[in-house]
C-alpha cells in the first residue's frame, strides 16, 4: 500500500492528479517521509514476526497509508467544474481540506519519527525482482506433488476396495495442516477404480452447512443449480439422485466438531435405495474422523526429507543448473526444515527457482523464521516459516494483490478474469513499460498459483487451507494461528465442471 500511496502523491505532485487547493508544498513532505520509511520496510516486516511494538508501528504506518489514500481520493472527486453561479462558494470545505492535510501530515511524520528507536537496517533494493519466471501452474496432480505417497495411495485404495460393495463407505484421511491431505483425495478422485462413478467434489471447510453441502451434490449430479433453502428438498433430491447410483464424493477439510451434525451428514450421505456410495473426508482432527467412519481412519504422515529434496529440486530446475553441486548441501538442508509438509517444500521450491546465486539459497537456509516459528504448538510450523519466506520475497505489488484477496471468503472459489480487472481498477497493479496491466496481472497470478498461495480447481478440485493467516498479516502486521486457502475459478475452464 505504501507504493500505491507513494505513486498517488507523485501524480499530485506532477498535477497528473488535480486537486482542489494547491497542496505540493504538504505533499512534498509526505513524499520525504515515506521515502523515510520506504527502505525500512524489508527488516521492519521480518522483526514484526517476534516484536509486538514492531507489528503495532506497522499497524499504524498501514492504516496512515490507507487514510492518506481516501483523502487524495476525497480531494480529488470534486475537481470538476461547478456550474456557473452569480457568487462562489464559501470555502469552507478549501479550510477543512488543509486541516486535515496538515493533520495527516504530522500523524506520518509521527510514524516516520517512531521508527527511531527500533533501529531497522535499511534495504537498498528488493530480494527478488517484481516479475520472475511465468511458467504455467494448474492444480493438475504432478508426479512431484504425489512423490513418496504410492504407499499412502496403495493402502487408502485397498481399504476403499475391500468394502466397495456396501452401501455406504466412509473413509477419513486425517492429518495436519499442509501434509497433503487433499493432493490424497484428488488420487483417489482421479483413479480409473471409479470410471464408472459419478463424482461429486465438496470444499466443506469450518463453517458447516449440511444445506451447502447437500445442493453443492445435488448440482454436481444433476448439472443444474441447487440453492434449496428447506433441508427436507435437499434430503429428497439426494435420495433420488443418489437412488441406483455409483457415486463417488470426496468432503474436503471437514472441521465441524459435533458429533449430532456429523451423524446428520452421515445419515445424507446413506440416502438412495440400491446406492453405492463412497465418500473420503479430509480432516485436520482424529476426533472427527473416528465419529465419521465406516472404516478405520487413515492418518497421513510426514513425507521423508530426501522427498521434500525431490519436491525442490523438481520446482527449481535443480538438475539444469550451473552451480547445483554448489547448492546441493544447502538445498538438502533446508528440505529438512521443511519438516516433511509437502506444502512446505513446494512452496520454498518454487521461491528457490528465482534465486541463482549460493548466497541467497544460505539466506533461506538460515532465515530467522525457521526458528522463531518452531516454537509455536502447531506442528505445522514448517508450513508457516516457508510460507512467510515466500511471502517476503514477494514484491511490494505482488504482496499489495495477494493481500486484496482478504476480502474473499475462505474457500471462495475467484473469477481469474474478475480479480485482474479489480486489480487494475484500484491501481495495484505496477506500471510497466514492456508489459500491459493485464499481463502482470496474469504474472501475478501464476506467482501466486506457484507458491501455493492460490490454487486451482481446473480438475474439480477445490481446494484449501494455509494463507489465509497470511492475509490476516498482510492487513494487519501479525501472523494470525488460522490458515486457510482461497482458490481460483477461471470461467473459460470451467465449462465442463459441475455447477457448484
Amino acid at each position: 500500500i505504501l507504493a500505491v500511496v507513494s505513486k498517488q502523491i507523485m501524480s499530485a505532485i506532477k498535477g497528473q492528479i488535480k486537486l482542489q487547493w494547491n497542496f505540493v508544498s504538504d505533499l512534498q513532505k509526505m513524499r520525504s517521509s515515506l521515502q523515510t520509511v520506504e527502505a525500512l520496510l524489508e527488516d521492519a516486516e521480518r522483526r514484526s514476526i517476534t516484536d509486538q511494538a514492531v507489528r503495532l508501528w506497522l499497524g499504524r504506518l498501514k492504516d496512515t497509508m490507507y487514510e492518506i489514500s481516501d483523502m487524495i481520493d476525497d480531494f480529488e472527486v470534486n475537481t470538476e467544474p461547478a456550474t456557473q453561479k452569480c457568487c462562489p462558494p464559501i470555502n469552507v470545505s478549501k479550510l477543512k481540506m488543509a486541516n486535515k492535510m496538515k493533520n495527516m501530515r504530522e500523524q506520518l511524520k509521527g510514524i516516520a519519527e517512531d521508527r527511531i528507536p527500533f533501529i531497522f537496517m535499511q534495504e537498498n533494493a528488493p530480494s527478488v525482482p517484481e516479475i520472475h519466471d511465468n511458467r504455467e501452474t494448474t492444480a493438475a496432480v504432478t508426479e512431484t506433488q504425489v512423490a513418496g505417497r504410492d504407499n499412502d495411495k496403495q493402502e487408502i485404495m485397498a481399504r476403499l476396495s475391500g468394502s466397495i460393495t456396501k452401501e455406504i463407505t466412509i473413509l477419513p484421511i486425517y492429518g495436519i495442516g499442509g501434509i497433503g491431505k487433499t493432493t490424497m483425495a484428488q488420487l483417489v478422485f482421479k483413479d480409473s477404480h471409479f470410471k464408472e462413478y459419478s463424482r461429486v467434489w465438496v470444499y466443506v471447510s469450518q463453517k458447516f452447512d449440511l444445506n451447502k453441502i447437500g445442493n453443492s451434490i445435488i448440482s454436481q449430479l444433476s448439472n443444474c443449480n441447487s440453492q434449496h433453502t428447506d433441508p427436507q428438498m435437499v434430503e429428497n433430491n439426494v435420495q433420488r439422485l443418489f437412488s441406483g447410483k455409483k457415486i463417488l464424493i470426496i468432503l474436503d477439510d471437514l472441521w465441524e466438531m459435533e458429533a449430532e451434525k456429523l451423524e446428520r451428514l452421515k445419515t445424507m450421505l446413506e440416502l438412495g435405495e440400491g446406492s453405492n456410495v463412497v465418500a473420503v473426508v479430509t480432516t485436520r482432527e482424529e476426533y472427527i474422523a473416528q465419529k465419521i467412519q465406516t472404516l478405520e481412519p487413515y492418518k497421513l504422515t510426514p513425507l521423508g526429507d530426501d522427498i521434500c529434496w525431490t519436491i525442490i529440486k523438481d520446482k527449481t530446475s535443480f538438475d539444469a543448473r550451473t552451480n547445483n553441486a554448489q547448492l546441493e548441501l544447502i538445498g538438502k538442508d533446508i528440505a529438512k526444515k521443511c519438516g516433511g509438509m509437502a506444502l512446505a517444500a513446494q512452496s520454498i521450491g518454487y521461491m528457490l527457482y528465482s534465486m541463482k546465486s549460493v548466497d541467497q539459497w544460505v539466506s533461506v537456509n538460515n532465515s530467522e523464521f525457521w526458528h522463531v516459528l518452531a516454537s509455536e504448538e502447531s506442528s505445522s510450523h514448517q508450513v508457516h516459516a516457508s510460507l512467510l519466506l515466500s511471502y517476503r520475497s514477494m514484491g511490494s505489488y505482488l504482496k499489495l494483490c495477494f493481500g486484496y484477496c482478504a476480502v474473499f471468503p475462505k474457500g471462495h472459489k475467484i473469477s481469474k478474469e474478475e480479480l485482474v480487472h479489480q486489480w487494475i481498477a484500484l491501481g495495484l497493479v505496477k506500471p510497466s513499460k514492456t508489459f500491459s496491466d493485464i499481463q502482470t496481472s496474469e504474472s501475478y497470478i501464476n506467482h501466486l498459483l506457484g507458491m501455493s498461495f492460490l490454487e486451482h480447481p481446473k480438475s474439480q478440485v477445490v481446494p484449501k487451507e494455509e494463507v489465509m493467516w497470511l492475509l490476516k498479516m498482510e492487513e494487519k502486521a501479525y501472523v494470525a494461528p488460522d490458515m486457510e486457502k482461497v482458490s481460483m475459478w477461471t470461467p473459460s475452464s470451467s465449462s465442463s465442471l459441475p455447477p457448484w
